[in-house]
């Protein structure tokens, strides 16, 4: 019997692959390209456009870090939007969190969602039908465009690099409205690529972000399919405090929030270091 193997296409000269069993979906959307495959190794993984976005194995890292962080800084986060992460993990993670009143995600690949629910049910597990979820498939450039003034406590993007459909969620323009839709506190976060190979994408991404907020940095996750060392977590917020904060703070937060103990790679210690960045990646940060 042949081999058959998952090629990734991120860089034109350097990648990563994978054997697979089976490809259980392929379908081209509207927007990209999404296929399904199931392995040995990573049980199953989701690409868009040939590029590996979730696998089944190594999920957590990526979920957790984008959501815990943000929301346990911020403290008080009752209003969370989310755009993009049309798999569910990040809405999952969301609503671990009690305090969290109402979650609207945003994904404009419907596919996505449709295709997530059926080969990946474990992601989203059962945040689809919590009462406090808002799931809409549309444009979320378009929903933050509308919102009103100070009508969330934390946004989170999790999209693909700035090419393609998720290219627009790199903007001046979609900054400008995240930072008049926040609230005094409020913050943004969204993946900004693994620094190693993609260090454009953080610095030009960091710069935008500082025309609207007066404190952006970076945290950084080490998810072993996002291959090239630590991907950076981008941040963009209206109160500095909100990354220095102890982790006693974080601690008595998460036990607060009913997250503690639920977590298999942030923990209160995990998420202060986070921000302690490396020269290599601080050097992209705005001085």
């Amino acid at each position: 019997m042949t081999d058959t193997w998952l090629n990734e296409t991120l860089y034109p000269d350097w990648g990563q692959r994978f054997r697979f069993v089976r490809q259980l979906a392929r379908v081209k959307s509207a927007f990209q390209d999404i296929a399904v495959f199931e392995t040995d190794s990573h049980g199953r993984v989701l690409t868009l456009d040939g590029v590996v976005q979730i696998t089944e194995r190594d999920e957590f890292v990526y979920q957790e870090m984008l959501t815990h962080v943000p929301l346990l800084a911020h403290g008080n986060a009752k209003n969370v939007l989310i755009i993009g992460a049309g798999d569910g993990g990040v809405l999952k993670h969301v609503l671990m969190h009690k305090g969290v009143e109402r979650a609207v995600m945003a994904e404009i690949d419907g596919e996505v969602i449709r295709l997530s629910k059926e080969f990946l049910p474990s992601i989203g597990g059962d945040a689809w039908n919590d009462p406090r979820a808002e799931v809409i498939v549309g444009d979320g450039i378009d929903y933050v465009r509308r919102a009103p003034d100070a009508s969330f406590d934390v946004i989170i993007v999790d999209s693909t690099d700035p090419i393609g459909v998720g290219e627009v969620l790199f903007t001046d323009e979609f900054y400008q409205n995240a930072a008049r839709i926040l609230s005094a506190s409020g913050l943004i976060v969204n993946q900004c690529g693994v620094p190693f190979m993609q260090a454009d994408e953080l610095r030009e991404t960091s710069a935008r972000r500082a025309q609207f907020f007066p404190h952006v940095t970076a945290y950084v996750a080490a998810v072993p399919t996002y291959v090239g060392g630590y991907m950076t977590l981008g941040w963009a917020g209206k109160d500095a405090s909100l990354t220095q904060l102890s982790p006693e703070v974080i601690a008595k937060r998460a036990e607060a929030a009913g997250i503690a103990g639920k977590s298999e790679y942030w923990t209160p210690h995990v998420h202060v270091a986070a921000f302690w960045l490396p020269p290599y990646i601080a050097r992209h940060l705005p001085a």
